[in-house]
């Protein structure tokens, strides 16, 4: 009995030092720690309040951003020269009519170029194929910077096909060029199409430079005459617009050329009436803000190659969100005016497709946007 007893009081006694021991603690005491310790983390937040505070999504992100429409142009004087030194109070830019506010304004000069040279070797120019092959040679030699500028050789005639991919050596373009023989029918707007989608769309980049800091540019050299395209005209411009492509062609038909004329100003230009197919090389080039020229000598166009070389290396760029956008595919006008010059021309795209999802276009199911 007695040891009984004894066993008991003894785990009585170190029931009673373990609670003694224990340290004590407050209700409110986590509380007032955390307020002392600056370091401490506050409470967790439910859910939902951590949920208000998540970072917008991606494609929340695009989704505002979608809408942006941004447009390279150059500017000449009177006598049809360069304008380089305005500002963006100069200009005011309408997108169907309607005046939009001005973004962003930068004006670019001296950037890496990226040529597509696109000659046409069907049949119907069988007979102008020199003419063709030392235009875009000259070209080339003319504006090509070696280490900085890049260009690509495509031929077409039933089908387009990449004969030299991108280079920055001249020779390499111009061993190309030289060996192309015509014969074939002409697929213009498929060529247009496919060196946009393909080609320059994602052109090589300049080292340390941001991937689209580059101006896109293709010189057509044909007669315009297409009889096997799959894509139409309007698609070619359409996916032109879309990744910035300045078109600059150059006509190889003789039709209605004055060989009288001997001012070397207006020498790229001695037709006195357009074909049809000189309307359409009009046109493709009108449309993405390049020139046409209609020469008939090669030595015609000489100073026109440095005029080009010139113009892209000295361009504004203006961006916009239009007002009145919808993504309904419509075509929307674009116009940009210098009230304060008159006589100023102003070279640019003439408008976009107004697209939805415009700034993420898929490969495989290509769109016009005004991005």
């Amino acid at each position: 009995m007695r040891r009984a007893l004894v066993s008991i009081f003894l785990c009585l006694a170190l029931l009673g030092t373990a609670i003694a021991g224990r340290p004590q603690q407050s209700p409110g005491s986590s509380a007032a720690q955390a307020g002392s310790n600056p370091q401490a983390s506050p409470p967790a937040k439910p859910d939902a309040a951590q949920g208000q505070e998540t970072p917008p999504r991606v494609d929340q992100t695009i989704t505002r951003t979608i809408n942006l429409v941004d447009v390279l142009f150059t500017v000449l004087s009177r006598r049809n020269k360069l304008v380089a030194d305005l500002e963006k109070e100069n200009f005011k830019v309408f997108d169907n009519n309607i005046q939009q506010t001005i973004r962003f304004f930068t004006r670019q000069t001296d950037l890496p170029l990226r040529i597509g040279m696109l000659l046409d070797t069907s049949n119907s120019i069988r007979d102008r194929i020199k003419f063709e092959q030392d235009a875009a040679v000259n070209f080339l030699y003319s504006v090509l910077r070696r280490n900085k500028d890049a260009a690509f050789v495509m031929t077409f005639d039933d089908e387009p096909q990449v004969v030299q991919a991108f280079t920055g050596e001249a020779d390499k373009l111009r061993d190309q060029i030289v060996n192309t023989r015509a014969g074939g029918g002409t697929a213009i707007y498929d060529a247009v199409y496919q060196a946009c989608e393909k080609e320059l769309s994602h052109p090589p980049r300049p080292p340390g430079d941001q991937p689209d800091v580059v101006r896109r540019v293709i010189i057509l050299i044909s007669d315009g005459d297409d009889n096997l395209s799959t894509h139409t005209r309007a698609e070619a411009i359409e996916m032109a617009q879309r990744f910035s492509v300045v078109i600059y062609t150059i006509s190889t038909s003789t039709q209605w050329v004055s060989l009288s004329q001997t001012d070397p100003q207006k020498t790229a230009n001695r037709k006195i009436q357009k074909t049809e197919g000189d309307n359409i090389l009009q046109d493709l080039a009108e449309q993405t803000g390049g020139r046409a020229f209609f020469p008939y000598h090669v030595d015609d166009l000489d100073q026109s190659f440095q005029d080009i070389g010139d113009e892209l290396r000295n361009q504004y760029s203006i961006a916009y969100n239009p007002t009145n956008y919808v993504a309904d595919g419509k075509y929307h006008k674009i116009r940009i005016e210098t009230p304060d010059h008159k006589g100023y021309q102003v070279r640019a795209r003439r408008g976009y497709f107004a697209r939805a999802n415009g700034n993420t276009v898929p490969q495989s199911n290509p769109v016009g946007s005004g991005g």
